[in-house]
C-alpha cells in the first residue's frame, strides 16, 4: 500500500464514519474502483481504530465528566440528583437497550438465515 493509498482510505474513513453509511463498505469500495485492490483485514481495523483513538481524544472531557458523575451518583446513593449523573445513567440505559437489540435481531437472523460466518 502506497502513502497516496493510505491517506486516500484515511480521508474515506474520516469523512464516512459518522454518517449513518457503511464505512467499512468504502474500505472495500474505492480501492476497487480505483483499481488498487482489497487493502485488507489489517489496515481496514488499524484505520477503524485511529477513528476510535479519534473520537475518544475529541470526547475525553466528556468521557470523564460521565465517569465522574456516575460514580458521584453512585457513592452519595442519589444517581439522578445531578446533570452529569443523569446523563450518564442514560447512556448506559440507552447502550444497553441497543446491546439488547443487536443480540436478539442477530440470533434472529441467524436463525432464519443461517450464520454469517462473520
Amino acid at each position: 500500500m502506497t502513502i497516496t493509498e493510505a491517506i486516500v482510505l484515511g480521508l474515506v474513513q474520516g469523512l464516512t464514519e459518522f454518517i449513518p453509511i457503511s464505512s467499512t463498505a468504502h474500505l472495500l469500495i474505492v480501492p476497487s474502483i480505483l483499481g488498487w485492490g482489497d487493502p485488507g483485514a489489517a489496515v481496514s481495523a488499524v484505520i477503524q481504530f485511529g477513528t476510535l483513538l479519534a473520537a475518544i481524544i475529541y470526547f475525553f472531557r466528556d468521557i470523564v465528566r460521565l465517569i465522574g458523575g456516575f460514580f458521584r451518583g453512585l457513592i452519595t446513593r442519589r444517581p439522578l440528583a445531578d446533570v452529569d449523573s443523569r446523563e450518564a445513567w442514560l447512556v448506559i440505559i440507552a447502550r444497553s437497550r441497543s446491546s439488547s437489540s443487536a443480540c436478539f435481531s442477530r440470533s434472529t437472523s441467524s436463525r432464519r438465515f443461517g450464520d454469517c460466518g462473520s
